[in-house]
């Protein structure tokens, strides 16, 4: 569940904060423009990413667009990975935009009749990851090219309506920008295509359309839902004065408010996000998240056990005359410290130490005001004359639906065969068959929670295509029975890290998807449904955070999920153990991120670091914690997200004790004495920015880079620095990197001038510590990278994207590059092969041929064109192999085939070489040179065949 709206304990500390400029869509759009010439010109361009999976628990969908004449053939819109076809009812799909300069996605509309696709990027769901679009993308060669029909500063596209007789006709609904103002927002509509487009409705700059609906048998006859929401880092408000409905009918060319103070619709400042679902010309329903606070309850009857909120108004005498069996009970089912027993806090209480209001405090986390705040939520409306009036369909409140993320929801679907049969959708999916007045359940064990789109076959009730959080779901009895489809690799992975197995394995925390861990060389295969183990295998729930693995025994694993809920892991059994470290009884409570950072000491794998708004250390596997710093942030801002919390930490390899912090409001702090002094060290860094990323040098003592992400102000310049003096002075590096926010960077653990880095639409290396940088691009689509490592044993770069999963490269070429060679041609070391008599063989009759492959990668300082000469030991040229190079990197896949000719080189009179099933001829056993010459310029390597 993606949980945005959970309240952090916010502090009356008063802290002035500058409101960053948000970036224009005219720098966005030169960024774009830059990065495609960037790739086109990049020395790496040519290397190869391989996408590595998950693909089973999937991502975060937003919506369909389902042929009406054939339903086994969709589009399915995903979050921040693009949008997939499938023409075998999602058996399989194909990625569709990742020739488009983003994979985020707002909403899809295809006219089928031409095959146009309109994609609206952006995501709506305002969540903590909804990243912002770059416009309206329309395809007319089922998105083998992409074409920009503006509004590319709507940030957030809801809706695309195309009027069924008239393709030229479309409406387009724009929440607008997430963290600022602007106008581009609202009711636009064409009727050219998208050459030109006119606003015919906007309320105004923070008030978006979230939905626009019309009515399947009249297109003229539609309705607009208003959404007024104010979202910052700190704090998110889900409803405003500006949110309401209005309707057309004249196909969204002038519209009417119709949710009025005597309509019957919640109207106002507590009017959260709504959608809509239309019947015919008379009827409609509404969804609406209802941000007024409910009126408060009776008293519950009294009870022996003891709650949080008992403490909130209880005097000193009342609780020294609790007994103590009781008070005890409350204290070991709420998770307090073994010292905090009845005996000792009443001995507090009475000498004054703390107060009994202090053990609520004590309980108060990022999760519970959220389920605390007392608002209607989710309530099902319908009109029967055209919008003039509304009735709530049902009585008392939808509760456990939306809980408080109802700005993550609110759609309803109306069955078009059946006027009474609506379905509605949170955290749960819901049916009535009544029109409202009653619901059920259609969730089921292999369907994931957290529902954003759902398609009803107009033609066959009870077929059903649903969306949410964990991919696709399609049901044929009306959500009795699912079947799951998850074929794309489209996990949005907020975190990744390896360990050192001979055969290493990868590690990520996804969104609302866990924490998982599974092989490196994984390739997608439903061959796993045979034996029922999936390679990847689930270590923990939730939103997956960090993890460190023990680099002493890869067993040991420390991860967890949102706001600093980390456990230790034995893989090998044992019952997990919570490590979360605990503020003492009367203190503030720490704060924690969202994505709490964690960091296993280099120097001893039994030390564990934690940032709150604290740096924590545990001596002893996170057993025990102490505080090793003061708060190192601004101190927290009043809001319902936890904010002024620690987002990065790192220690020296070459110094035990020498530690940085970054924080979400921009603060670096550095201690160079294992925590017990710490000076602040980015008064020169643009404020308030988050700090996504600081790195101590492995290869430097005094070196430390810093990366900040503006994101969150809807600012999306790259911000990357380096400081040679533990951060006493910086030098931007961020140099000539396209407009995009950064999300991490690391450095080449062998060559130091080589820098990797993740921003919010793709990857980068850059090969003299920032003076320049390249984009990656070969495989790799336009998608957000949240987190990358390096495998050193391994030279694999392996990154983590929020929205298709992982991908590898082999960086082992990269590394040897200098400025020494820089003119020269270089060749990879390449790992030798095992021999195998099957070459060039079938496994049975119908099987295919079994062909080898190694990729030979080399270097070239120009564009020409390059031999590739396969040796003996001894010189004798068995096989020779021509190809264009380009400036950089360059790949060939070489199948070890000979000629017939060089076979008769090699034979030996006790072992002649035997043509394949394949009339092919492949290299046998040994060791062979492979010569590369471009011009008078060569290089060899060795490859061996075990």
């Amino acid at each position: 569940m993606n949980k945005l709206f959970l309240s952090a304990l916010c502090l009356a500390t008063a802290v002035a904060f500058s409101q960053q400029p948000a970036t224009p869509a005219t720098a966005v759009q030169t960024g774009l423009k830059q990065k495609t010439e960037f790739a086109q010109a990049s020395p790496v361009k040519n290397l190869p990413f391989k996408s590595i999976g998950p693909t089973i628990m999937s991502g975060r969908v937003v919506d369909f667009a389902v042929n009406p004449n054939n339903h086994i053939e969709f589009y399915v819109g995903y979050a921040s990975g693009g949008l997939w076809y499938t023409n075998n009812n999602g058996t399989s799909f194909t990625p569709v935009m990742d020739s488009s300069p983003t994979q985020n996605v707002g909403c899809v509309a295809v006219d089928w009749q031409n095959g146009t696709i309109w994609v609206g990027t952006g995501e709506v769901n305002a969540s903590r990851s909804s990243y912002a679009g770059i416009g309206l993308l329309k395809s007319d060669d089922k998105g083998k090219t992409w074409q920009n029909m503006g509004l590319t500063d709507s940030h957030h596209i809801s809706s695309i309506l195309i009027n069924p007789t008239n393709p030229n006709e479309v409406i387009v609904g724009a929440v607008g920008h997430l963290y600022s103002t602007n106008d581009e927002r609202g009711v636009f509509k064409t009727t050219d295509g998208g050459k030109t487009w006119n606003k015919t409705l906007f309320r105004n700059d923070e008030t978006g359309i979230i939905e626009i609906s019309a009515n399947p048998k009249n297109f003229n006859t539609m309705y607009a839902t208003a959404w007024d929401k104010d979202r910052k880092a700190w704090n998110f408000d889900g409803s405003g004065e500006g949110s309401g409905v209005y309707k057309s009918t004249d196909a969204g060319s002038t519209w009417t408010k119709v949710s009025t103070e005597n309509s019957g619709l919640p109207a106002g400042k507590g009017m959260g996000r709504m959608g809509t679902a239309v019947v015919d010309d008379n009827t409609v329903y509404l969804i609406v998240d209802n941000q007024f606070h409910r009126k408060e309850e009776p008293k519950k009857e009294e009870t022996d056990i003891l709650t949080k909120d008992d403490f909130k108004t209880m005097d000193v005498a009342a609780f020294l005359a609790l007994d103590d069996k009781k008070l005890n009970q409350f204290l070991k089912m709420n998770g307090f410290q073994e010292k905090y027993r009845a005996e000792n806090v009443k001995q507090m209480i009475r000498v004054g130490t703390v107060k009994p209001e202090d053990l609520a405090k004590y309980l108060e986390d990022a999760n519970s005001q959220l389920f605390d705040t007392p608002v209607i939520g989710a309530e099902v409306y319908k009109s029967t004359d055209g919008g003039i009036t509304w009735n709530k369909t049902h009585e008392g409140f939808l509760d456990d639906l939306y809980y408080s993320y109802g700005y993550y929801f609110g759609k309803i679907h109306v069955d078009p065969s059946d006027a009474n049969k609506i379905y509605v959708y949170g955290v749960p999916i819901l049916k009535s068959a009544d029109g409202g007045k009653n619901f059920t359940s259609i969730s089921a064990d292999n369907v994931h929670a957290d529902h954003h789109a759902l398609w009803i076959n107009p033609k066959m009730s009870g077929h059903l295509i649903d969306g949410n959080d964990g991919g696709v779901n399609i049901s044929y009895d009306d959500g009795k029975t699912w079947i799951k489809n998850n074929a794309p690799a489209v996990g949005q992975f907020y975190s990744v890290n390896v360990d050192h197995e001979k055969n290493y394995n990868v590690y990520g925390g996804l969104q609302d998807n866990g924490v998982w861990v599974g092989p490196h060389d994984y390739e997608a295969n439903p061959g796993w449904m045979q034996d029922g183990k999936y390679p990847y295998e689930f270590l923990m729930g939730g939103d997956g955070m960090h993890v460190q693995i023990d680099n002493r025994n890869s067993d040991i694993v420390y991860t967890g999920f949102q706001f600093g809920n980390y456990y230790r892991l034995n893989r090998k059994g044992g019952e997990p153990v919570y490590i979360q470290p605990k503020h003492e009884l009367g203190d503030s409570p720490y704060r924690f991120n969202w994505q709490t950072p964690i960091l296993l000491s280099p120097h001893n794998q039994d030390i564990l670091y934690l940032g709150g708004n604290k740096l924590m250390r545990s001596m002893n596997q996170g057993d025990d914690w102490t505080a090793i710093s003061e708060d190192l942030t601004q101190g927290g801002k009043s809001g319902n997200v936890a904010y002024g919390t620690l987002t990065s930490l790192s220690e020296s390899p070459f110094q035990f004790g020498l530690l940085y912090t970054g924080s979400d409001d921009g603060l670096v702090y550095v201690s160079k004495d294992a925590g017990g002094s710490w000076t602040k060290i980015s008064d020169t860094f643009p404020k308030d920015l988050w700090v996504s990323r600081v790195i101590a040098s492995s290869h430097k003592k005094e070196r430390v880079y810093v990366t900040l992400n503006g994101y969150r102000w809807d600012d999306f310049k790259p911000y990357v620095y380096v400081s040679e003096n533990y951060g006493t002075t910086w030098k931007d590096i961020s140099s000539n990197l396209p407009t995009s926010s950064v999300n991490v960077i690391k450095e080449d653990p062998v060559n130091e001038n080589l820098l990797y880095l993740g921003t919010d639409n793709g990857a980068y290396v850059s090969f003299n510590r920032g003076e320049s940088w390249e984009v990656f691009s070969k495989e790799l689509p336009n998608v957000a990278v949240h987190d990358l490592v390096i495998q050193p044993e391994a030279k694999h770069l392996v990154l983590g994207t929020h929205g298709r999963s992982l991908y590898t490269a082999d960086i082992a070429l990269l590394q040897k590059l200098n400025e020494t060679n820089k003119n020269e041609v270089v060749v990879a070391e390449m790992e030798p092969v095992n021999f195998s008599p099957r070459w060039g063989s079938k496994f049975s009759t119908w099987g295919e041929v079994y062909e080898p492959e190694v990729k030979i990668q080399f270097y070239s300082p120009q564009d020409g064109k390059a031999s590739i000469t396969i040796k003996t030991e001894e010189g004798k040229e068995l096989h020779t192999i021509f190809m264009d190079a380009t400036k950089g990197v360059n790949v060939l896949n070489y199948d070890l085939s000979i000629s017939e000719k060089a076979s008769k080189a090699l034979d030996k009179t006790d072992n002649k070489l035997k043509k394949a099933e394949n009339d092919t001829f492949y290299l046998p056993k040994g060791k062979y040179k492979i010569a590369i010459a471009m011009g008078s310029n060569a290089a060899t390597q060795l490859l061996e065949i075990k």
